[in-house]
């Protein structure tokens, strides 16, 4: 059973990791994991332009580091929480973790994979299913994403 915590105090933590992308370019996404005691067990934000790496995803990050912390790749009774909407590379690594939750701020109509163009983690031919909250402080999260992407094109 996994301990009760605040999404909007654990999506706010993410709001931080994300602000802290900008520092080096990326896309300013952020991603808390939380553990089954309600405890912050990774937390991290995009690092592609800073790693050169284009799995290097705020989720790929904060799975990989709880993993190898934990000294186990399942992760049964955390929950994801991340302020945009995973892709499918993320969406489906949180599945192969058996991430028992996802949560999310902004919907990805382009590329999210956790609803809004596919929705990896509820599909029911895959061997674990993750629960999904969508929108939670989903303005915030957008507009951070707006700005940035605004700045970057010059608008």
């Amino acid at each position: 059973m996994t301990a009760a915590f605040d999404l909007d105090l654990a999506m706010r933590m993410a709001l931080g990791e994300a602000g802290a992308a900008l520092e080096h370019g990326d896309v300013p996404v952020g991603a808390v994991l939380i553990g089954p005691d309600g405890s912050v067990v990774a937390a991290d934000h995009n690092r592609r332009e800073e790693r050169s790496d284009p799995t290097a995803h705020a989720e790929m990050l904060v799975l990989s580091a709880a993993a190898k912390s934990l000294g186990d790749w399942r992760l049964v009774g955390h929950t994801l929480v991340v302020t945009l909407e995973p892709c499918a590379m993320c969406a489906m690594a949180a599945v192969w973790a058996r991430v028992d939750r996802i949560v999310y701020g902004a919907a990805d109509p382009r590329a999210g994979a956790a609803w809004s163009l596919y929705n990896i983690p509820q599909d029911e031919r895959l061997n674990h299913r993750c629960d999904l909250v969508a929108g939670v402080l989903g303005d915030e999260c957008s507009l951070l994403l707006e700005e940035f992407f605004q700045s970057v094109r010059g608008d």
